[in-house]
């Protein structure tokens, strides 16, 4: 009988596999539009790092279905992704595309423009100019991580420069908060009909965020507006950069407790005269043990941050 169980065991597990491996040789996402709200739908990607598996299929893309026209937020991680999306996209409304917009410079959400470009593509500034500079490396990695998922994908920089404020587009009334601490340049989009709030990735939900370019001190303030936002009449659903759909402000208090550990753990590492190997070996707490890719986020954020904090003990701050 053991050995029956065993042997069913290894089935199960060779099956899963089998069906793992069917789905990157076809490079098909599976994508399929979520309702989160009247006329707002996402795609939830895996709390998982980049592999040839997942396809970078691993951040929260979605669109906004107006009068006029549909609003892409974020494009993903590949131009399979865009084309896919747009394929998905289809099946729910035949209203034309009208507005992408990406929310920030990282390459999961920005790296699928290319299947877009009979659209305007819109962002801060600041990311506009993140993603002509860094774009190339940033597909480079991608196509280190992910594979030939990513057979065909170049950038393409967005072509349309926004700003906070009140936007109107395809009979959609949006408000956009621009902040940062993430990266240099973060966009919050609310869409004021339904009150989904998009927060990029200055939230991540039961994900262990991530830090290449982040001014945590930066980052929780942005998480305290964010918090705000929240707290305002007509607030229904969060929809953060990584994980799942909240309908309250629990994935920013979870961001936020991470963030204010990160920080203590490496002030007080540094003001301990402890090196960078002392620091990556000390464990996570019980909280964020089991949280996905939190081990491999901590050792990341290690090599990010703690350079900084050990100029913070030596200058006695």
């Amino acid at each position: 009988m053991r050995r029956a169980s065993a042997a069913l065991r290894g089935l199960s597990l060779m099956l899963l596999a089998w069906a793992g491996l069917a789905a990157a040789a076809d490079f098909d996402y599976r994508l399929k539009a979520r309702p989160i709200a009247p006329d707002v739908y996402a795609f939830i990607g895996r709390t998982a790092d980049f592999d040839t598996d997942n396809g970078g299929n691993i951040v929260n893309t979605a669109f906004i279905v107006g009068r006029a026209g549909v609003i892409v937020i974020d494009s993903g991680p590949s131009l399979r992704y865009g084309q896919q999306m747009r394929q998905a996209i289809a099946k729910v409304t035949d209203k034309p595309l009208a507005l992408v917009i990406n929310t920030h410079h990282h390459p999961d959400h920005f790296l699928g423009n290319q299947a877009f470009a009979d659209v305007p593509i819109g962002a801060l500034a600041e990311t506009r100019d993140g993603i002509a500079r860094d774009g190339d490396a940033f597909a480079e990695n991608l196509f280190r991580m992910s594979g030939d998922w990513m057979k065909g994908t170049e950038v393409r920089v967005p072509n349309r420069t926004l700003a906070g404020g009140a936007l109107e587009v395809a009979g959609r009334r949006l408000r956009l908060v621009a902040l940062d601490g993430h990266t240099g340049a973060d966009l919050v989009v609310v869409d004021e009909a339904s009150g989904v709030v998009f927060a990029g990735d200055l939230v991540f939900n039961g994900r262990a965020p991530t830090t290449p370019h982040a001014d945590v001190g930066h980052w929780l303030k942005a998480l305290d507006q964010l918090d705000g936002l929240t707290r305002q009449p007509g607030f229904k659903v969060l929809l953060p950069g990584h994980g799942e759909v909240a309908g309250d402000a629990a994935p920013i208090a979870q961001t936020r407790a991470w963030l204010n550990w990160l920080t203590a753990t490496m002030d007080e590492a540094a003001r301990n005269g402890l090196d960078m190997n002392d620091t990556l070996a000390r464990p996570l707490p019980p909280r964020f043990a089991d949280m996905p890719v939190a081990q491999t986020e901590y050792r990341r954020s290690v090599g990010h941050l703690f350079p900084a904090a050990e100029q913070r003990a030596l200058e006695g701050r």
